[in-house]
């Protein structure tokens, strides 16, 4: 019987995204521009975004979580957000992965989701 590999001590769950990319501050203000149907709030703020990586080449690769697996617009949200994300000028490419490693909780909300939810 073989276990999968479990992650090295320290590793993060999260990979870390590419913040001293020039186009970083681009990509996470197109990341605001799609909301959660059933939250008033942007995924990024919700903090569903977990990563954003951007290679020499400007392609970009998202990977995000849902607020829940059974969420209506799983199958519709990696397109929105692909589309927000390729209208950015520079950007050649967009991949977007949904993850649900970690899984998402509102302790990744960031302080004006959650006050915005009354959560604060």
């Amino acid at each position: 019987m073989t276990h999968a590999a479990e992650p090295l001590e320290g590793t993060p769950l999260i990979k870390p995204s590419s913040t001293d990319h020039p186009l970083f501050d681009a990509v996470v203000d197109a990341c605001r521009t799609v909301y959660d149907p059933e939250i008033p709030v942007n995924i990024h703020d919700l903090g569903l975004v977990y990563t954003i990586e951007i290679d020499g080449e400007n392609a970009v690769s998202i990977i995000m979580s849902l607020t829940a697996p059974g969420c209506p617009v799983a199958g519709e949200m990696p397109g929105w957000v692909a589309d927000a994300v390729g209208a950015v000028p520079g950007v050649k490419q967009v991949d977007v992965d949904i993850t649900w490693e970690p899984q998402w909780g509102m302790e990744m909300m960031s302080d004006e989701a959650r006050l915005e939810l009354g959560f604060m």
